[in-house]
């Protein structure tokens, strides 16, 4: 209860810090009189219960379908942390590339077989039946994450360029 509350309080006030600066929907910035980012702790409150009604209608699926779900996430992390990685490199000239402090070890073949795991990782996923629903509705999820994205231009907001300070 107690790891619930606090998940609920900082969950709330991180939606609420996200909409303050643009990166939420702006109704989540409203705050009660006494201060309370209620609409925050509400939204917040709303995507457990998700699990909630999982457990209700598929008891002995649910954690399987949540697991699932946190997999299709957390390699869509990995994904794009590939692909920003992938795009900087290209971004950097030579001089550039020599100057960085931290080089990948075996750039870029380290990244092509993290590619390559995440992928084999997915394809492992759809043979298995209760991971197979995370790559049925993450797909769909994701699509509207990034409709979203960009129709409210969270996409545009706050770039910085290469070797712009904010």
């Amino acid at each position: 209860l107690s790891a619930c509350n606090a998940g609920v309080f900082s969950g709330g006030r991180l939606l609420y810090a996200l909409s303050a600066n643009g990166y939420a929907p702006k109704p989540f910035v409203k705050l009660s009189r006494t201060g309370v980012p209620h609409r925050a702790v509400i939204g917040t409150v709303c995507v457990p219960m998700v699990g909630v009604v999982l457990n209700y209608f598929v008891p002995e699926k649910a954690f399987h379908y949540m697991m699932a779900a946190v997999t299709f996430v957390g390699l869509m992390v990995w994904i794009s942390i590939l692909y920003t990685h992938f795009r900087f490199r290209a971004s950097l000239s030579k001089d550039q590339l020599a100057q960085l402090s931290y080089r990948a070890p075996w750039w870029p073949y380290s990244s092509w077989f993290a590619l390559a795991f995440i992928a084999l990782v997915i394809v492992l996923m759809s043979f298995h039946e209760d991971a197979r629903m995370a790559l049925i509705v993450g797909p769909i999820l994701l699509t509207i994450y990034l409709i979203l994205y960009f129709v409210l231009g969270i996409n545009k907001k706050h770039v910085l360029q290469l070797g712009e300070q904010k």
